[in-house]
């Protein structure tokens, strides 16, 4: 842990260097010995201004609190800093996971399956009513998770289907032509 100090128009004590040592402890937890710190404390008015750098693991976090008590400002920043932190840990914590979850997909797509080509897998049942195109529309119109809607047409006597085209605005009628 490497710590630099700066005092601009205030002196940055014995005691102060101690207690900034002592509360940045609380970030070790988090990155290990391997953390650098600039801290600048300076007077503005009647309040004492802490400014805490911190570099660790190729990130940077900053903050900057102003109090009447110096000791309150560092402690306020420590606060912040710690918020920082977690919430980038927790992003790139998801982010891994959200990787690995990619990674883990895409290797099980690259195995070689039994897979089942050229064969019809899948068979759904359902009852064909008569009724005209313009009802059979109305109907697929009122069920968006369906894409087609076969019917007997009334007009024809045949089996027809309706289909919702790409753009989900307009649909397109299949007719047998004999």
């Amino acid at each position: 842990m490497n710590i630099k100090i700066t005092g601009k128009e205030l002196k940055a004590t014995d005691s102060i260097r101690e207690y900034v040592e002592r509360k940045i402890e609380r970030l070790e937890k988090y990155f290990g010995e391997d953390i650098e710190v600039m801290a600048t404390i300076k007077t503005e008015g009647n309040e004492q201004v802490a400014e805490l750098h911190v570099t660790a693991a190729g990130e940077t976090f900053r903050a900057v609190t102003a109090h009447r008590d110096l000791y309150a400002s560092i402690d306020k920043d420590i606060d912040i800093l710690e918020g920082q932190i977690r919430k980038m840990k927790t992003k790139k914590e998801k982010q891994n996971m959200s990787d690995s979850i990619k990674l883990k997909e895409t290797l099980n797509s690259d195995k070689p399956q039994n897979e089942i080509e050229n064969e019809i897998i899948k068979t759904i049942y359902y009852s064909i009513k008569p009724m005209a195109p313009e009802d059979a529309k109305l109907e697929l119109e009122g069920k968006p998770k369906n894409n087609f809607l076969a019917f007997i047409n009334i007009e024809t006597g045949k089996v027809n289907v309706i289909y919702r085209l790409k753009d989900s605005k307009n649909f397109g009628l299949v007719e047998p032509e004999a």
